[in-house]
Order: structure tokens, then sequence, then C-alpha cells
């Protein structure tokens, strides 16, 4: 490959992941939408549903956000009434994360979520190992460079 060759788009690695990144969210949205949520709502919920009551910077961590992006999502998700947030009584600092009853019950709702986006990959040409193989590399990927 020759230097020109190196800068075709069609050559880099962050154009297809961030194209499948946009047409993903784009599966999701009219889902999420039935639920009133965002996507990066949806995935601070995931977060919660696997493991409720979290500091905001276990959080910033397991989502890779940071903090001046994660409070605005939190802060929304509390006026929509899905979670709670409680300052540490040992230490002022730290903020709790919890899902009230009405964020416990959306997990119900949402349950057919990953199915609904398997079915959509599953339509073309990849096939579930293909998309379990496609997953792992992605999560490598994110360990890697993350």
């Amino acid at each position: 490959m020759n230097d020109d060759e190196r800068l075709y788009l069609d050559n880099q690695i962050c154009f297809p992941l961030y194209v499948v990144s946009r047409l993903t969210i784009r599966v999701y949205t009219p889902l999420l939408e039935e639920l009133g949520i965002t996507y990066p709502q949806y995935l601070v919920l995931l977060a919660l549903w696997q493991k409720d009551e979290q500091l905001v910077g276990e959080l910033s961590k397991v989502l890779y956000l940071d903090y001046n992006t994660l409070t605005p999502l939190l802060k929304r998700l509390e006026e929509k009434q899905f979670i709670n947030r409680s300052r540490s009584k040992s230490d002022e600092r730290s903020v709790y994360i919890s899902l009230t009853d009405t964020g416990k019950a959306l997990k119900n709702q949402a349950a057919c979520i990953p199915d609904k986006i398997i079915e959509s990959l599953d339509k073309g040409d990849m096939n579930m190992d293909e998309i379990v193989a496609f997953q792992q590399t992605l999560l490598k990927i994110m360990k890697t460079i993350g």
C-alpha cells in the first residue's frame, strides 16, 4: 500500500467503527423512544441494572465517560425518576446512583431490546457466530485503547 492509499477512507480502522456506531444507535433509537430514553441514558441504566447503587466514579469507568458527560445524563434520568442521586454519609464528595422503582420496572420493558438488535443484525450476511466474534473483537479494542 502506497502513502496515498494509506489515507484512503476505506483503509482507516476508525471509519467503519464510526459508521457502525452511528448505524447501530439509529437501530436502537426507535426502541428506546418507546421507553422515553436516549441511547446514552440506556447505557447508564444497563450499568445500573447489572449492579445497582454505584458511585458516579464507578459508572464513569464502566461507561468510558468523563464526569462532564455523565453528570447531565444522570440529572436527566433523575428528572425522569429512573434514578436517585445521594451523597455518601462518610464522604460528601462521593455521590451514589441507584435505581428507583420506576427505573427497576423499566428493565422489564427493555428486556426485549437485545433480541431485537440481534434480529436486525441477523437480517444481513452476518450469522450469530460472526456477531459474537465481532463483539469480542470490539471489547478487546476497548480494553486495549480505553
